[in-house]
């Protein structure tokens, strides 16, 4: 018996939540290197503070996984770490940008680190359920469509939460930091909408999704629950051990797409500060630094708008030329973007080039997952699913490893760190092609 089609609202409602979560997970990535410069952070440095988002998702994603895979509740099964998880982000997403006003408590910069581990941590408890809850409750046949909404939900919430300072700024709040202070009220008072908007929407999930009971689960899987159980403790190392091959195959892709955005993440605002406004943006206090922060903004809005839109036109052109052309080609246009930055110093001509990672960003949330997800076995969707997330953390710590060092090698030029993430989303879009799928459609 075959899991039923899902209606366009219930899809929807599946992943709802999940725009609420990117719009904090977008205000992190667009804003984290700008407070923590302000709070003391050097440019050289700063990416090892952003290893804490990884190092937490390598650790966290893989237990919720296999925790959630065992939890059936009145709520159930994926639906409470997807609550107690934003609880929590709102929290640090509350505490972070305000990380000077507990300077009795420890040091700024320290309190901001913690407060980001602690945001990240929980971002990760509360994304890897959505992405197993699609993967428990479409068919095969919906698989694309499952997706590609979540992808394109994600994206509105990306477009929101990256350009939310920049509007506050155009509103009239202040966007240089008050006198005695370091972090500027547009940003402090993005963050605290953000969390609120990121609870309003999970409780939308929480409230609206109807998770299949356990019955209705294993007859849609084919699990017989009348048979005897082994009980056997599986380990994390005997399931990595019995990966299917599409797992590492797209782990390869995963690795080089993931090192590229981790790069262009950690250094855009300052490699847009030194090419478009140069010696008045040195200062991270500066008018300069803070609008190109503000403008780093509307650029990961911007691709993230073009993200959304082109994930509703995912699923037919799949189906057309099939996932793995799709894929590539998204991946390839991404890397010409970020290359193409290097040539660039008018902030609008930033626009187009970052509109190429759009393509890609588009189908690096929903491509893998479509793809993979037909080739893992149901009872263990979650914890392959908090695996898998390996072949994002991973490639984000090795950037962090390395991003100090190559800023170095280059003269201290950030921008030709977005080139380097440039070559590896060409190098990720043509690893694509080396994917068998168990699948084809």
């Amino acid at each position: 018996m075959g899991k039923p089609n899902l209606s366009f609202w219930q899809i929807w409602n599946l992943s709802f939540g999940f725009m609420g979560v990117q719009i904090g997970y977008s205000l992190q990535n667009g804003n984290t290197s700008r407070i923590l410069e302000a709070l003391g952070a050097d440019v050289h440095s700063i990416g090892y503070f952003w290893l804490a988002a990884p190092l937490a998702g390598l650790v966290v994603q893989p237990i919720i996984g296999l925790s959630s895979d065992k939890t059936w509740t009145r709520l159930g099964r994926r639906i409470p770490f997807i609550f107690f998880g934003a609880i929590v982000s709102a929290m640090a997403m509350f505490f972070m940008p305000n990380a000077e006003y507990f300077a009795y408590l420890f040091p700024p910069l320290l309190f901001g680190a913690v407060m980001l581990l602690l945001m990240d941590t929980s971002f990760n408890v509360t994304m890897q359920p959505f992405r197993a809850l699609v993967g428990d409750m479409v068919n095969d046949e919906q698989r694309n469509l499952g997706y590609s909404v979540q992808s394109a939900l994600i994206n509105f919430g990306a477009v929101f939460g990256s350009l939310l300072p920049w509007i506050l700024a155009k509103m009239g709040m202040s966007n240089v930091p008050a006198a005695g202070e370091k972090v500027a009220q547009s940003v402090i008072w993005s963050f605290y909408i953000g969390g609120a908007i990121l609870l309003g929407t999970v409780l939308w999930t929480v409230f609206r999704t109807k998770e299949y009971a356990p019955k209705e689960h294993a007859e849609y899987n084919n699990i017989d629950l009348n048979a005897s159980d082994k009980k056997e403790k599986t380990s994390i190392f005997t399931l990595i051990g019995n990966a299917p091959k599409i797992f590492w195959q797209l782990g390869i892709v995963q690795f080089f797409s993931w090192f590229a955005l981790f790069l262009m993440w950690v250094y855009t605002t300052r490699a847009i500060a030194n090419q478009v406004w140069g010696p008045e943006a040195l200062d991270a206090k500066s008018i300069g630094f803070n609008e190109a922060g503000d403008w780093t903004g509307v650029m990961f809005a911007f691709y993230s708008a073009v993200a959304a839109l082109f994930s509703l036109l995912i699923p037919t052109i799949a189906k057309n030329i099939g996932r793995k052309k799709t894929y590539s080609f998204s991946l390839m246009m991404g890397g010409l973007g970020l290359i193409s930055m290097f040539l660039v110093e008018d902030k609008n001509m930033l626009l187009l080039s970052i509109s190429g990672v759009g393509l890609a960003w588009a189908a690096i949330l929903a491509m893998p997952y479509a793809m993979l997800s037909g080739s893992l076995p149901a009872e263990k969707m979650g914890v392959y699913m908090g695996l898998f997330n390996a072949t994002i953390t991973i490639p984000q710590i090795t950037a962090g490893l390395l991003g100090s060092t190559l800023i170095m090698l280059f003269g201290g030029n950030p921008m030709v760190i977005i080139v380097i993430a440039g070559v590896s989303m060409l190098i990720a879009g043509t690893a694509v092609f080396f994917v068998k799928e168990k699948i084809q459609q």
